[in-house]
């Protein structure tokens, strides 16, 4: 359609040409239809000329989400896709960049075909740095793209806030503590127990078997090999962690994986936070023990682990510590650090490995 608004006389006329309609600089427009019909028009009279389609039933309308969760190195968002073209989706999602109005040529996430509302977690950003994003739907017509919205992300603490706590004897062991900033106090230290809070025996000594076929606590020593339970403290399975008697002394508790993330964000996130938790130095990390500055005074050791087919593994290359938090039936979420590296993994090993416990101050 084409909706053509007539005024008084214009001061001035220029010739282009639009979409099939010939404009000249003399006194009439001329209008070609497909018929074949002209129609003119005195230039003159015309103020201003739209244009638009009949078929707009199918036009894909795109909406993007507030930013949430904005850390120093992620973010969350999310959009909605609205059409009544639905085979036309081919693909929805966000794109960002650090100038504006971004497009598919700069970072994006592939949230599927479908219309309606998607999450998007954008990641691998750089802190303190402000971002643009948009959603945008890949259709058979083209890219249409929604809002635009911004955020910055968050300036990771330079500073770490780190004192020496007052510690406790438990079973015969004299664990160091450190207090953060954050106002957690963990062990500074691996946890060395042979006995739960009660007094209770923790069994150990159990062969491959039993030990992959057990749901009770156990714990094993690195090689079965006294020195190493000095260095590096015991590794225990889940059920130990989980065990109501509790591992940890009265005052102290194994830690969530909530917990556990609360000191990676305190220490500045998952790309950094590890090398502020790793002891320094290789006389027990392996070389490189790249990024360790132990800025936390958290002073993690790479004690390595059991499998649960009875094979240990890694000691001096990776520190593995549990979280009392459930992943899965036959799963749970644990912490992890290596020794090329200061970054932070999160994984979910099977609950009968065995790994290193900290304890963290009620």
């Amino acid at each position: 359609m084409i909706n053509i608004l007539m005024k008084a006389p214009l001061l001035f006329y220029t010739m282009f040409l639009i979409a099939g309609f010939s404009i000249h600089a003399q006194s009439t427009m001329n209008i070609f239809q497909n018929n074949g019909n002209i129609f003119q028009i005195a230039v003159n009279e015309i103020d201003s000329i739209t244009y638009t389609t009949n078929d707009s039933g199918n036009l894909t309308t795109v909406s993007t989400l507030p930013i949430g969760n904005i850390t120093s190195n992620s973010a969350t968002g999310g959009g909605s896709i609205n059409t009544t073209d639905i085979g036309s989706i081919l693909q929805r999602g966000l794109c960002w960049n650090t100038s504006q109005n971004p497009t598919t040529a700069n970072f994006i996430t592939n949230e599927g075909a479908e219309i309606g509302s998607f999450n998007s977690n954008l990641t691998g950003l750089m802190a303190n740095t402000l971002y643009y994003v948009r959603a945008y739907a890949i259709t058979s017509e083209g890219t249409a793209y929604g809002n635009q919205v911004s955020f910055t992300t968050v300036n990771p603490i330079t500073d770490i806030v780190s004192n020496p706590g007052e510690g406790i004897i438990y079973n015969g062991f004299n664990y160091t503590s450190v207090i953060l900033g954050n106002g957690q106090e963990w062990m500074s230290e691996n946890l060395q127990t042979n006995s739960y809070r009660n007094g209770d025996p923790i069994p150990t000594s159990l062969d491959s078997t039993n030990w992959i076929m057990t749901t009770s606590g156990a714990y094993v020593v690195y090689n079965n090999d006294s020195s190493n339970n000095t260095v590096y403290g015991k590794l225990y399975n889940w059920y130990a962690v989980a065990d109501e008697r509790h591992l940890c002394p009265t005052g102290w508790h194994e830690p969530s994986a909530g917990e556990w993330v609360t000191l990676i964000d305190y220490l500045g996130g998952f790309t950094i936070a590890g090398g502020k938790m790793k002891a320094l130095g290789i006389e027990y990390w392996n070389s490189p023990n790249q990024d360790a500055t132990n800025e936390s005074g958290f002073s993690a050791l790479p004690g390595g682990s059991l499998d649960p087919i009875g094979t240990f593994n890694n000691l001096g290359l990776w520190g593995n510590w549990w979280s009392k938090s459930e992943y899965a039936a036959n799963y749970s979420s644990s912490c992890f650090l290596n020794n090329n590296g200061g970054d932070v993994d999160f994984g979910s090993p099977m609950k009968q490995h065995g790994l290193s416990v900290r304890c963290i101050k009620d």
